[in-house]
C-alpha cells in the first residue's frame, strides 16, 4: 500500500506510484480527479454539496451548538483514510464522505487521528462518529450503532511475483501481517486454531499498529502476505508499481459503517438520513468512482442493530 523508503515516518505513511511520475490529481471542475490519475490524492470535491435542512434538523442540539462534528479514523488505510504527500492531511473516500454529511448536516466536520483499536472506545465521548472501514459485526453492534454504506470484502497481498509461494488457501505455518483490531485480525486467530486443532504448523500472525507497517512488512520480506480489505489491497497493488499482488480471490463479503454511540438515536438517523440522501443524489457514487472503488458502494444506508 505505501512506497517502500527504507526507515522513518516516510516509509509508513507516504503512498505512491513507485518509479514513475505522478499526473495531476487535482479535481476537476465536475470534482472527480481527472481521467487515467496516477497518483494517491483521487480527492472528489464536496464543496457544491448543500445543506438539506430537514435532514440537519435531526441533529442533536449539542451538535448544532457546537457546529462540528468530531469524526474518529485510523489515517493509514488507504484508499479509504490515509495521509496526502504532506504528511499531515488526510483524504480518502471515508474523508470525502465524511466531508459531504458535513455539508448535508450544515455542520463543519474534523477528522482526529487515532489508532484504530482505540477508535471505539471514544466513540461518544472523543468522537462523535467513527468513519474507519469498520466492518459491521454483530459484537460491534452489540455496543455500537452503525450505518452501512459499502461493501468491502477481504483479500491477501503479496509481494510481486509471490516468491514465497503463499498459497490464500493454505496459510498455515505462514507469516501473515495484519493491523490491530480490525475484522482480519480477528479472523486469523480463528483460522489459526483451525490450523493447530488439525495438527498443522500455526500461522505466525504478526499484527501491526498499523496497515502503513504491515504492508512494509510485507514489500520488506518479514511477512508472506498482508490481510486487509479487498479495497485496501487492490488500491495496494495498483499504486505500488507492480511491488504487490492480490493472491487468491477476493472473498468474506460484508458491510462496513459509520459508527454512532447507541444511546445516540438522534444522530444515528441524522447520520442514516444524511447518507441515504447522498446515495440518491449520485454523490456517493460520485466519490467512490474517483478513488476506483465504485463496485464497494451500498445503494442504501440500513442502521444496525436493525431497528
Amino acid at each position: 500500500m505505501r512506497k517502500l523508503i527504507v526507515g522513518g515516518l516516510v516509509a509508513a505513511l507516504a503512498l505512491t506510484a513507485c518509479g514513475s511520475g505522478q499526473t495531476d490529481t487535482t479535481p476537476s471542475e465536475s470534482g472527480s480527479a481527472p481521467a487515467g490519475a496516477t497518483g494517491n490524492d483521487r480527492s472528489y470535491d464536496v464543496s457544491g454539496v448543500q445543506k438539506v435542512d430537514e435532514i440537519a434538523a435531526l441533529l442533536p442540539q449539542a451538535v448544532k451548538d457546537k457546529g462540528k462534528l468530531v469524526i474518529g479514523a485510523s489515517i493509514d488505510y488507504a484508499p479509504a483514510e490515509f495521509r496526502a504527500d504532506d504528511l499531515q492531511t488526510a483524504i480518502g473516500y471515508d474523508v470525502d464522505l465524511g466531508k459531504a454529511l458535513g455539508k448535508v448536516l450544515g455542520v463543519e466536520t474534523e477528522v482526529s487521528a487515532g489508532e484504530f483499536a482505540s477508535l471505539l472506545p471514544g466513540i461518544g465521548s472523543k468522537y462523535d462518529l467513527g468513519i474507519s472501514s469498520f466492518t459491521i459485526t454483530d459484537e460491534r453492534t452489540a455496543n455500537y450503532n452503525m450505518v452501512s454504506y459499502v461493501m468491502v470484502g477481504s483479500a491477501y497481498a503479496a509481494k510481486a511475483g509471490n516468491p514465497n509461494g503463499f498459497d490464500a488457501a493454505d496459510i498455515c505455518g505462514k507469516a501473515i501481517a495484519v493491523q490491530n483490531g480490525t475484522w482480519q485480525q480477528e479472523d486469523l486467530e480463528t483460522k489459526n486454531k483451525e490450523c493447530t486443532d488439525s495438527g498443522k504448523e500455526a500461522i505466525n500472525v504478526l499484527v501491526y499498529g498499523s496497515q502503513a507497517d504491515a504492508t512494509t512488512n510485507v514489500i520488506g520480506g518479514k511477512a508472506d502476505a498482508f490481510y486487509a480489505d479487498s479495497t485496501v489491497a487492490g488500491y495496494a497493488a495498483q499504486l505500488t508499481n507492480n511491488q504487490l499482488e492480490i493472491v487468491g480471490d477476493v472473498f468474506d463479503s460484508a458491510p462496513q459503517g459509520i459508527v454512532v454511540a447507541q444511546d445516540d438515536a438522534e444522530l444515528t438517523k441524522a447520520v442514516q438520513q444524511a447518507v441515504q440522501h447522498l446515495m440518491d443524489d449520485g454523490t456517493f457514487t460520485k466519490i467512490m468512482e474517483s478513488w476506483g472503488t465504485e463496485d464497494a458502494a451500498l445503494a442504501t444506508a440500513e442502521i444496525f442493530p436493525k431497528q
